[in-house]
């Protein structure tokens, strides 16, 4: 039987870092981030309907997305964002659905999904375990805008937009504490493979 995990955190808390710390042991990631890249790329079924809906003048000179326009657009408009999420999370959905289904068959035993709005977007029901990865809100807030090269009230209001890293982890089955050095995050994540039987 597979075993599906699902990794979350919240921006700039080092989810990533994590994420790297399986794959490197030989586990599948399935990063829904990428997934959602993947889906608006030129002449992607999700990419049509966009431009459709959004018109020509949120693409870049090589027609790609011009992600910075469009997020601009839905961040400001409530409706034209709940219009792109349609548009994108079912096709973000099968991308990862696809993926997954690729990895069982190439003989997989867990698949980490990634996914930063695990909590936010309900979808705990595609995992059977929940992992967090954690940081205080100021060392968050510290490498988000030295990361992004933000405001600090940029960066509080993309944090705001997402759920509370306390309350993600109060939601996990286990949260992996990454405040300290790489080495302490690495531990923890072996620990929890030991645990959690968990076998690539």
């Amino acid at each position: 039987m597979v075993k599906m995990i699902g990794l979350t955190g919240g921006i700039a808390s080092g989810k990533s870092t994590v994420s790297h710390l399986f794959k490197n042991k030989g586990f599948t990631i399935v990063d829904a981030d990428l997934a959602s890249r993947k889906v608006v790329e030129p002449e992607q079924p999700a990419y049509k309907k966009i431009v459709q809906f959004f018109g020509d003048s949120i693409l870049l000179s090589d027609r790609r997305l011009d992600r910075e326009k469009l997020g601009s657009i839905i961040f400001h408009n409530e409706n034209k964002r709940q219009t792109l999420n349609a548009i994108v999370h079912p096709a973000v959905r099968e991308q990862m659905e696809n993926w997954k289904n690729d990895a069982i068959a190439s003989g997989k035993q867990t698949i980490i999904y990634d996914i930063p709005l695990l909590f936010e977007s309900k979808l705990t029901n595609l995992v059977e375990k929940t992992l967090v990865v954690f940081v205080e809100e100021q060392i968050q807030l510290k490498r988000l805008m030295e990361r992004n090269g933000l405001s600090e009230s940029d960066a509080l209001a993309r944090m705001a937009s997402q759920m509370p890293l306390q309350q993600k982890a109060k939601l996990a089955d286990a949260v992996i504490d990454n405040n300290g050095p790489i080495e302490k995050t690495q531990e923890q994540v072996e620990r929890i493979i030991k645990e959690w039987k968990l076998h690539p």
